[in-house]
């Protein structure tokens, strides 16, 4: 899956910018990187949102435990793969029909995040158990809302594109070739809003993340790490790579 985001929709991770700046490397301009997945994965599907906003999807060489959705639903698209081991008791939760699989329950999860303010989105995401990853947009705020589950079964990463478009994207070997070094694994147990304004752990929604510039022979240009609770005798937080 990939979603393609533009400045005006979010702005690029600092630590992304920085790091591309100290290991300058090829990149390719966010329409190049579209093409890119459309060629190279059959029976690939894409959406434009507007000018801002580009998705795509293929169930090409998906994993049958792993797999592919996409949704729209009161202007809300959604990017999901992986599976929820407690989907059937989300579904009674929000009152969706028996037959609602992981993406339609997702949208839901977003909306009374969004309607019901103040709702935590740590508590939100909290509440999904299992393998995952997940891109929603909501074309009516213009929000972003990004996750990757606690243990990181579903590989997710995020890079900047030579326009500074924000990608998003299951495959590093896509984004390595459009990004260059502004790429790093998006964190597990974490999430990203464009509401909040920042990457938050969701698992331990007061510690802080932080990036942690990686070395010129990584393919990452910054490793994010969640800090851990600082002791009562040094007050200060210890980064936990992700």
């Amino acid at each position: 899956m990939l979603g393609v985001f533009s400045s005006s929709i979010v702005s690029p991770p600092e630590e992304l910018v920085a790091a591309g700046c100290r290991t300058p490397s090829p990149k390719i301009t966010s329409a190049a990187l579209l093409n890119r997945f459309i060629e190279t994965n059959a029976s690939a599907v894409s959406i434009h949102v507007g000018d801002e906003v580009q998705l795509a999807y293929t169930h090409h060489k998906e994993s049958p435990l792993l797999p592919r959705s996409f949704a729209v639903k009161d202007e809300i698209f959604c990017l999901f793969e992986g599976a929820l081991d407690n989907l059937g008791s989300l579904k009674q939760q929000y009152g969706l029909a028996k037959s609602a699989n992981e993406v339609v329950l997702v949208i839901e999860a977003y909306k009374a995040l969004r309607d019901r303010a103040p709702y935590p989105p740590n508590h939100v995401v909290g509440h999904l158990s299992g393998s995952f990853a997940f891109v929603v947009f909501d074309k009516s705020t213009s929000t972003l809302f990004v996750a990757s589950d606690q243990y990181g079964k579903v590989p997710l990463y995020w890079g900047i594109t030579a326009d500074g478009y924000v990608a998003f994207a299951d495959n590093a070997e896509l984004l390595q070739g459009a990004c260059g070094k502004s790429l790093a694994s998006f964190p597990q147990g974490c999430f990203f809003s464009t509401t909040v304004g920042e990457l938050r752990s969701y698992e331990n929604p007061k510690n802080k993340v932080t990036a942690v510039p990686a070395n010129d022979e990584e393919i990452w240009g910054a490793t994010f790490k969640v800090c851990t609770p600082a002791k009562e005798s040094d007050g200060v937080q210890t980064p936990r790579i992700l």
